[in-house]
C-alpha cells in the first residue's frame, strides 16, 4: 500500500510539473522575415495581394501539389477566401481570408486551420518601396497557444518551425517577380 501511495504522490507530481509551468510559459508568438525585391513597389503588392498567387511561391502550396483548393469571392479584395485540403498531414484542411487591405503598403489575412488541428491565427505581407526600384516584403504570422498545451512553446522554436517556411517563400516570391 506503501509503494502504491508514493507512486500515486511520484506521478501526481510528474503531472503537476507541467501545468504549473505552463502557468508561467507565454501564450502568443509573432514571427516575421523579409526580403528585398528588386521591382517597384506597387508591381510587388499588386501580386501578393492575390491569395491565388502564393500558390507560385509559399512553400505550403508545393507541400502537396494535389491539394483541392476552393475559392469564394474576389481574389485580392478584402473577403477573399482561399480554402485547402489536403491528406498530406502537413498541410491538412483550412482556408485563408483576406480581412484587410491597405494599398501599396499591407495585406492581413486570418487562417482558419481545421485539420489535423483547428486554430485561427493572423498573418501579414507588408511592402515598402526603398528607392531604386526595390521593395522590402515582410511576411508575418502571430499566433496563441492557450493553457495547458502552450506548455509546447518550451521545447517548440516557432521561429524555426514558421520562419524557415517563410524564408523559402520569400525566396521563391522574389525569383518569381525577378
Amino acid at each position: 500500500m506503501r509503494i502504491l501511495k508514493k507512486a500515486l504522490i511520484v506521478l501526481g507530481i510528474l503531472i503537476a510539473i507541467p501545468l504549473i509551468l505552463a502557468a508561467f510559459t507565454k501564450k502568443d508568438y509573432a514571427v516575421e522575415k523579409e526580403i528585398t525585391i528588386n521591382k517597384p513597389n506597387q508591381e510587388v503588392f499588386d501580386y501578393i495581394k492575390s491569395l491565388k498567387n502564393q500558390e507560385k511561391f509559399s512553400k505550403w502550396a508545393s507541400m502537396d501539389p494535389n491539394m483541392e483548393r476552393i475559392y469564394a469571392g474576389t481574389d485580392g479584395t478584402v473577403g477573399f477566401v482561399a480554402g485547402w485540403k489536403s491528406d498530406n498531414p502537413d498541410v491538412g484542411v483550412g482556408e485563408q481570408e483576406i480581412i484587410a487591405i491597405d494599398d501599396g503598403a499591407r495585406v492581413d489575412f486570418e487562417l482558419r486551420f481545421k485539420e489535423p488541428f483547428e486554430a485561427t491565427d493572423k498573418a501579414y505581407m507588408t511592402t515598402e518601396g526603398i528607392g531604386n526600384n526595390q521593395t522590402k516584403v515582410k511576411w508575418g504570422f502571430t499566433g496563441r497557444m492557450n493553457y495547458p498545451m502552450n506548455f509546447m512553446m518550451v521545447f517548440m522554436d516557432m521561429e524555426e518551425l514558421i520562419g524557415n517556411d517563410f524564408a523559402i517563400g520569400l525566396e521563391n516570391l522574389k525569383k518569381n517577380l525577378e
